[in-house]
Formats: C-alpha cells, structure tokens, sequence
C-alpha cells in the first residue's frame, strides 16, 4: 500500500525521535564524569562514553521500562554495574508487591482445561444450543445466557491483560519483565486463532515463557514448541504425514489395507506452518541457510506432535498415527526412519546449536537493548557467547548490557519506544499503582499495539520508525495528556512523589523539576519552551497532518489497499480482538483520548512532559 506523506515538522519531529547519538540539548546536562567498564566477555576494560548520569538512566530504561520516582538515585548509589547484575539473578530479588497484585485474579491461576470449563466459549455453546434443540433458533434465556457468556470470556482476557502491564509496572524483577516482552513477540502467537486460544494464553506466559526468559534458548524452544499455543497458532495439532509417507503407527501395525486409504484417514494432511516459522523466525533466521526441502522435513518431523483434546484444554500429545516414520534429511542430517517424537526434538536439537541460530538471536537481543542497527562487533561477541555457553541467555544478556557499545554516545536515547513501552514507562514515571482494570491494556491498543493482537507470526516491529507516523505521534502526545489528566486507574499526578513539592513551585521550577525527575534533566530547548509555555504548535499541525493522511488513505482503501495483518493503518487505531470490538472496550478506550479536559499547572507540565519526544526514546 501507499504510505502517507510526512509533513515536514512531523518528518522532523521523527528524525529527532528516532536518530541515534546524542540528541540536541543533551551534551553535558546529565553529569560530567564517566566510569570505567567492567571487563565483559571477550573485552578489556574500555572507556564509557556516556556520564554516570547516563548510564543509569541507560540501564533503567533498556534493562527495565524506565525509572520510578527514587530509582536513578538508588542505582547511583548501589553502583550502576552491581543494580545490572541483581537484575542478571532475578530469582534472588523479592518481588512481592507484583506477586500480590497478580494474585487478585483467579483467571490466571487455572489451566486451560479449567479455564475452558469455567469460561466456555459463546461459540461452543451456541452450537450445543443449536444441536439439543435440533438446530432451531435460540430461545431468549439462550440468547441471555450466551451473551453472559461473551461478557465472562471478555473478563478473563480483561484480566490477562491487566495482570501483564501491572507485572511490567510494579516488578522489581525488570530485567525479566523485558525479556518475557521480548520472548513473546519473538514467540508470537495471534489470540484470535480459534476459539481455545485465550483460555492458553496465561499458561503460554505463566507457565512457557516467563520462567525461561533468561534461561537456555533450547529449553525456551522446546517448551513453546510442546505448548498448545503455539500448536494450536501455527496449526501443527493438526498436521500429520501426507499420503506418500507411512505413519509410525503402520509402521508398527504394518497394516497395508489401512495405507490404502490415505485420503480418507489423512483429511488434513502436512502443515507446513510451524516448520517454516521455526526456522525463519525463531532459530535460523531468514538468511539462515535452509531450502524449502528443509522446511518440508522439518514439517515432516513434527507431524503427530499436537493437543489432546483441544476442546477440552488438554495439553500436549504425541500421537503416532499422525507421524511421518520415513527417513527425513534436515540441514544435512539424516533422521533415520522409524522414530516418533524424537524427531521433533532432534530438529529442535539441531537448529539450537545451529550457528546461524546463534547470530540470529544475538543480533535481535542487540537490536533490543543497544540499537535498532547494532555494531557487528557487538554482535560477533554475543554470537560467540551464545555458542560457547550453549544458548545460555543470560550470559548472552550480560555480554550486551555490560559493553561498552551499550554504554555509548551512539546508543543513548537511540530507540524509539514501542506502545508498551510508552504506557508502562509512564505508568512507572509518576508512580502508578498496578491497574486492575483494562484501561492501561486498551491504551496501548490506541498507541497501536493490541496485546496478542498482532495476526502474523512475525511478531510487532522491532526498528523505532516502524512505529512513528503522524497518527502515532499524536496519539502519542495525547496520550501524555491523558496522563497528566489521571485517566488510569492508579496513576495520578498528585499521588506522584514529587508533587508533594511541586504543586505549590513557580510554573519554572515545575518545569525544572519535571524535567529532572521525568526526563533525566536532559531536553531540547523545543521541548523545555512547550513545558513552559503550555502550548504544543506540534500537536496542532500533527493533527492537520493525520486528517490530511486519513482522506489519503480513504483514497488508498478504495482502490483496493489493505493493513497486513495485524497491523493498522498509518496514523489508524487498531481494532480491538475478539468479542470487545465495538462494544462496551471499545467505547472505553474511545472515552480514554477523547474530550480531555483543558489541563493547568503541574498536571499540565507533567502531561506534556510525558508527550515529548524526549520521552518516547529509551
């Protein structure tokens, strides 16, 4: 499709967003001294180009979703290498408050099966409606019933979403909060394939990736390969051998009159889904060196591997008369003939310990935490880490965080935050509490990230101008706004610490202060003249800008150009998944950006603050 012109405030409002180095303003505010890197894996010590200033708000906000109010003066104190270390062990630090507010919803403490049990589908009953009364249409009560039922199915996601951004707010294990967002996107699933999916969403991240999160890549693969997420996703519990291959269970059988009636007892066939996924976006990369041969085989090896019992919520299951036993060949090694599930996990062993796997991965764990083009040298050295500690996460981690490369000029403020990141960050910048509601969840929905709402299994952009148009940067803006307007549930400008100070300061010292405790002392002359004056000149031309690109893209659609999927329009708000779209969710995140009401003192400053370009950077 045709993407919208940038005017040319907007285009450079991105260029500041998104450009690497030191933005302007920034030279010499944030503290003059500089300290010595410890010697990380394969470097000596090496000078650290950023202050001391610098690299604490460089590790808050890359290691964690940035700073609460105290945070950067404790780091300072305890040392910025030894607070980068305890989050490297998050098992030794006691993370009770987040522990306490997760607990609050049931939902995320059952199993699918449970969940199925206690929140069925609409669907599934509506066609155990349908078939008791012999297909005719439903009665009132049914009607009534059914709609309970959606409202049932609507909380629980409502929860699953609350429960993830409060997690990403209050955790003191914020290390393992970032790599749990990273690993989901990175294992991304869609929560509208099939009906089953949201009811294994909590176990997907309760149970699969967020305790490996820093642990060996192997065992993080091989548990969201056996997961029915991502069976059910990339529709593996449903491919079984093809009709020119024999089955284990007619290998052991050998029944030939069976082997004669492929197209009967094989409707559904090879599904070549998860074997490609596996290798082009969760091991060897695109570029890895596969051929569509090794795909198939791949796919091959997999066959048999699926749910038991979907319906029900059941868990994994390997059945043999679903596998394809013939000798297959996968990136040059022969699976011999006659094996069942163990082929599975010989491929899962083989492109783990791939080196194209190793390079993947490091290169995307750099992209992460240093920049959106990582320095190869870099890259080399966490390649090589990967590969020496055999897939050793944490290690691979610490030899990222711990570089001199991380603490460069080039990579302060070089990375454009997500829409998650947005909204936890700011939650976390006034000192929210945890929002039992799906008010913060439905916020990023509107800053264009709906929680497992992206289709393909890509996953969400991982390069900063991916995410900025001029839609996004009003929204974006205005999101600001909506916080200084104490929108959510939980966070509220006179219950942030510093206003206890604050509110009663001249409007300089406000911005002073804000500038201080939200954006690290370290703004454009633009922005300082916005917190002073009140007036954003950029969000009114944004706006002109975003109606002009919306009549462009009523244009675009009419001839025929769609979203991909997943993805919303430029400048658009993605629609919300499932059975809240257009309903009561709907309206509630409309009401979240819309008739704010005029915004004075403090609120204002801090609101604004929390729009500004410096602040949509980590």
């Amino acid at each position: 499709m045709r993407f919208p012109r940038l005017a040319p405030l907007v285009a450079l409002a991105l260029a500041a967003a998104c450009a690497g180095g030191v933005p302007p303003g920034t030279a010499g505010r944030a503290g003059a001294s500089r300290t010595e890197a410890p010697a990380p894996d394969e470097v000596g010590a090496a000078p650290r180009e950023q202050t001391d200033d610098q690299q604490v708000l460089q590790a808050l906000n890359r290691l964690g979703f940035g700073p609460r109010s105290g945070d950067a003066a404790r780091v300072r104190t305890m040392g910025v290498d030894a607070w980068i270390a305890r989050q490297l062990e998050p098992e030794a630090l006691d993370d009770a408050r987040a522990e306490q507010f997760a607990a609050r919803f049931e939902t995320l403490r059952g199993t699918p099966g449970e969940l199925l049990e206690k929140y069925p589908p609409p669907a599934f009953v509506r066609q155990q409606s349908q078939r008791a009364m012999n297909d005719t249409i439903l009665g009132a009560a049914d009607s009534a019933r059914f709609r309970d039922l959606q409202r049932n199915v609507q909380r629980m996601v409502g929860e699953l979403q609350a429960s993830r951004v409060a997690q990403a707010v209050l955790s003191e294990r914020q290390l393992q909060e970032v790599m749990t967002d990273f690993w989901l996107n990175h294992f991304n699933v869609f929560i509208q394939k099939g009906p089953t999916m949201r009811h294994y969403l909590p176990s997907y991240e309760r149970d699969v990736i967020r305790p490996r999160a820093l642990g060996r890549f192997r065992d993080l693969l091989g548990a969201v390969a056996r997961s029915p997420a991502m069976l059910t996703y990339l529709d593996n519990w449903q491919s079984m051998a093809d009709s020119t291959h024999e089955t284990l269970a007619e290998q052991r059988l050998r029944r030939p009159a069976l082997a004669r009636r492929p197209l009967q007892r094989r409707r559904a066939g090879l599904n070549e889904n998860y074997g490609r996924e596996l290798l082009e976006l969760h091991t060897l990369g695109v570029d890895g060196g596969y051929t569509q041969q090794d795909v198939v085989n791949v796919a091959r090896a997999f066959t048999g591997w699926t749910v038991d019992q979907p319906r029900q919520g059941g868990g994994f299951a390997f059945r043999p008369a679903m596998h394809d036993a013939d000798e297959k060949v996968v990136l040059g090694r022969t699976l011999a003939g006659g094996r069942g599930e163990e082929d599975g996990e010989e491929v899962l062993d083989l492109v783990a310990a791939h080196p194209s796997t190793a390079r993947f991965i490091a290169t995307k764990l750099a992209r992460r935490f240093v920049s959106d083009d990582p320095p190869p040298a870099l890259v080399e050295r966490a390649t090589r880490t990967f590969t020496r500690t055999r897939g050793d996460i944490r290690q691979v981690v610490r030899t990222i965080v711990t570089s001199p490369e991380f603490f460069s000029r080039a990579a302060w403020r070089s990375k454009v935050k997500s829409p998650f990141e947005v909204v936890v960050s700011a939650l976390r910048a006034v000192d929210a509490d945890g929002d039992p509601s799906p008010r913060s969840a439905l916020a990023i929905a509107q800053l264009g990230q709906p929680l497992w709402g992206h289709q393909a299994p890509n996953g969400w952009p991982e390069h900063g101008t991916e995410w900025m148009n001029t839609g996004a940067i009003l929204n974006r803006i205005n999101f600001g706004l909506v916080m200084g307007a104490s929108r959510l549930p939980g966070a509220s400008v006179a219950g942030w610490g510093p206003a206890r100070t604050l509110a009663r300061a001249s409007r300089e010292e406000q911005v002073e202060g804000v500038i201080a405790a939200i954006l690290g002392g370290d703004v454009s002359p633009e922005t300082r003249a916005i917190l002073v004056s009140g007036a954003n000149p950029l969000a009114g031309r944004a706006a002109a800008q975003a109606e002009a690109d919306s009549v462009m893209r009523r244009d675009d659609d009419m001839a025929g150009s769609v979203a991909p999927p997943g993805m919303a329009l430029p400048g658009g708000t993605p629609p919300l998944f499932g059975n809240n779209a257009g309903g009561p969710a709907q309206r509630l995140q409309n009401q979240l950006f819309r008739r704010l009401p005029p915004l004075a003192g403090l609120a204002q400053v801090v609101g604004l603050a929390l729009g500004s370009p410096e602040f949509q950077r980590r």
